[in-house]
């Protein structure tokens, strides 16, 4: 075993915990990167991209610019910008669009569409530091939009209030749909993903696109299940959105989020990986450090992982440390454990198995269990 296999908190910090992802698109750029932090990953995309090539209302909308010029062009993200003149030259329409482009004042969300945009062989004329669609707004209606022309190319998403707030201060938007959102083909994925989050089989859930967060609740009240994830998102799955536009459907829900302060990836992923195990209950027990994941456990940094059953037992016994917690209350945290207590020795006895220090766990005759807390904690934890 090599030394961060040994010690995976210095650089998976992720180790013991199971995270799921939600993304159609870019979905293996972020597993693999949370992977890379020691985190298991559950994938069941919530939606599917459908590009609109074949499809009369992005064709519209090109010929709209072609024929009337905007004043404004508004790129949102760099895939949406090269699919839309990818489109466009498929049509035979690709420089015409081009030539219209470079005559129209064109801001850029972000640096990754800069790229795409310069790539065309076009020139923005401004883009955020923040790459904030809300940064992008106020300058439009700080420069002024009444009786402009302002085209929106989308990708997806409605962008919520942020054409509604132009249409407002008097102007005229064009929103430009290069791609559609669906439903996945194969619903499976998703229900599974569904299913692990409800039976705390997940640690966290992570969303890049508020069409995603919509999707999937809206297939779990399908299922007769909203009430239950949204009550498992509230207090045991932790819920982390790309940004503000993704987390919107789950916060009008009344679910709070997590987000990074930049909106991509890598953050996101950062953000995991200082909330997660910051959230680990970490115990002094019979001389060792004991950290309690999602789906392991920490010994004095070494990695254990552990059966379902046994996690279950080891969290029963940790909300009491030091308490003698009895067997009929530890079978009850079991699940579909029935009424056989012999099913808490057998799962007890796996547990201390997979901690490999069976004296972290005490066996009180006649009584039931206890976390062998060190003496100087008992204070600490002495009314419970």
């Amino acid at each position: 075993m090599d030394q961060e296999q040994q010690r995976p908190e210095r650089g998976q910090p992720l180790a013991g915990f199971t995270v799921g992802v939600t993304a159609a698109r870019r979905a293996d750029e972020l597993g693999a990167l949370l992977q890379r932090r020691g985190a298991v990953v559950v994938h069941g995309p919530a939606l599917r991209i459908v590009p609109l090539a074949d499809d009369g209302e992005l064709l519209a909308a090109t010929k709209e610019i072609i024929d009337r010029a905007p004043d404004v062009v508004v790129a949102t993200t760099a895939i949406g910008f090269r699919g839309w003149v990818e489109a466009a030259d498929g049509w035979g329409f690709g420089e015409p669009l081009l030539g219209r482009l470079r005559g129209v004042e064109l801001l850029a969300r972000g640096p990754k569409v800069k790229g795409a945009i310069r790539a065309a062989g076009l020139t923005e004329e401004w883009s955020p530091s923040s790459e904030s669609m809300a940064e992008v707004l106020d300058r439009l209606l700080e420069e002024g939009v009444e009786g402009r022309r302002v085209a929106v190319q989308l990708h997806g998403e409605p962008l919520p209030g942020f054409v509604e707030a132009l249409r407002a201060a008097g102007a005229e938007v064009l929103p430009v749909p290069v791609y559609r959102w669906m439903p996945p083909e194969d619903i499976g994925p998703v229900d599974r993903l569904l299913d692990a989050a409800l039976t705390r089989g997940l640690d966290a859930l992570t969303f890049t696109s508020a069409p995603a967060a919509a999707s999937l609740l809206s297939r779990a009240e399908e299922r007769g299940l909203l009430g239950e994830l949204l009550d498992v998102l509230h207090h045991a799955v932790l819920p982390v959105c790309v940004g503000p536009v993704t987390a919107l459907p789950l916060e009008v829900r009344g679910v709070a989020t997590v987000q990074p302060e930049r909106f991509r990836l890598g953050p996101l992923v950062q953000v995991l990986c200082q909330e997660l195990p910051g959230r680990a209950r970490a115990l002094p027990i019979a001389g060792h450090r004991v950290e309690i994941r999602g789906h392991a456990v920490l010994v004095d940094g070494e990695l254990k992982p552990v059966p379902p059953a046994g996690m279950s037992l080891l969290r029963a016994l940790s909300r009491r440390p030091g308490w003698v917690v009895a067997r009929a209350e530890l079978l009850r945290a079991l699940p579909g454990a029935g009424r056989d207590e012999h099913a808490v020795e057998t799962a007890m006895a796996r547990l201390r198995t997979a901690l490999g220090t069976p004296k972290l766990i005490q066996t009180v005759v006649k009584r039931g269990y206890r976390l062998a807390l060190d003496p100087a904690a008992d204070a600490k934890y002495a009314d419970g």
